[in-house]
């Protein structure tokens, strides 16, 4: 296990961020970096055993550096984003947009105080994502363009959705109940649409104060715009969403009927997936898959096979670096 280091952001040096950092197992200067992002609900410490299945995968070495971190007010940082403390409200005082910010400094001072490079463009960089985590992957590619060479995207948060619409509002006017699924009710949307509104609908705030208000004015479509990597090329991409059986299961514990998620909450989410394989060349993209046996938290759930597909990006990084 990498230890677990501390550093202040020069663009907020009121505040501390905990990140590991798992050195290349080359002795050459890195080409690339891999940099773990996670979502709200599962901290940095959620990667550690899929980042040790991958190391097995390479005992002779060849590894890139690896960095793991959380986010102000997340996890291991208990130190809240500055920003927070002059923000109307304090709830919500920062968005997607300043966490990006956060972490192109972040990366800025590790590869050069660690690393010993230089500026931060001389690397390229491999995200490994989750959730929300995906999002901020992708507005860092689009921010920075030129500077991603890879993303793993594993269930995506739908970015441009509140998540009620996903389903339909039993109490509108031109609602007919005899379109429903079998299974389903007016009474299980209406449940459900309260239910997701009270926990996930963008408004609701976080424990980390990330405002996801902007979210979908930053990221309207699934499909666009089309990134852009190194050297004129688009980055690799594989998209990768969860089992829909196991979260058919999940659901449940939650309170949403199996019938509802099965009509409407899996659909919606394939079609985003869908969607996110088009941001690249379709030469360089993969996916949608199903993650076996995996929920919303794939890096939990299924570690070796989150491994699998960090090595089969990063062989496919490395053939055309």
């Amino acid at each position: 296990m990498s230890e677990l280091q501390s550093i202040r952001l020069t663009t907020k040096p009121q505040a501390r961020i905990l990140y590991r950092l798992y050195h290349s197992t080359s002795t050459e200067v890195p080409r690339q970096i891999v940099v773990f992002l996670n979502g709200l609900m599962l901290p940095q410490a959620g990667w550690a055993p899929a980042i040790a299945e991958l190391q097995d995968m390479y005992p002779g070495g060849g590894l890139p550096p690896m960095i793991t971190y959380d986010r102000f007010g997340q996890g291991q940082t208990t130190d809240r984003d500055p920003l927070d403390e002059t923000a109307p409200d304090p709830s919500r005082g920062h968005d997607c947009a300043s966490a990006v910010a956060d972490l192109r400094q972040l990366l800025s001072q590790i590869t050069r105080e660690k690393l010993n490079i230089p500026h931060l463009d001389d690397v390229a960089v491999v995200f490994v994502a989750n959730s929300i985590g995906c999002a901020l992957a992708r507005l860092y590619a689009q921010t920075y363009p030129g500077t991603v060479v890879g993303l793993l995207l594993l269930d995506s948060i739908i970015a441009n959705s509140d998540f009620v619409s996903m389903f339909p509002d039993p109490d509108a006017a031109d609602f007919n109940p005899g379109t429903l699924p079998d299974g389903v009710t007016p009474e299980n949307l209406r449940e459900v649409r309260s239910l997701v509104r009270q926990i996930f609908h963008p408004s609701v705030p976080n424990a980390e104060s990330l405002d996801r208000r902007t979210l979908a004015s930053l990221l309207p479509d699934s499909d666009a715009p089309k990134l852009k990597g190194p050297e004129g090329q688009q980055p690799f991409v594989t998209v990768v969403g969860h089992d829909f059986e196991k979260f058919v299961d999940e659901c449940e514990k939650s309170g949403w009927p199996k019938p509802v998620t099965r009509a409407y909450t899996n659909p919606y989410w394939q079609r985003y997936n869908e969607g996110l394989v088009r941001i690249t060349a379709p030469e360089r993209a993969k996916g949608p898959v199903q993650a076996p046996h995996s929920g919303h938290f794939v890096q939990r759930d299924n570690p070796p096979f989150v491994a699998q597909e960090i090595k089969r990006l990063l062989e496919d990084v490395l053939k055309t670096s």
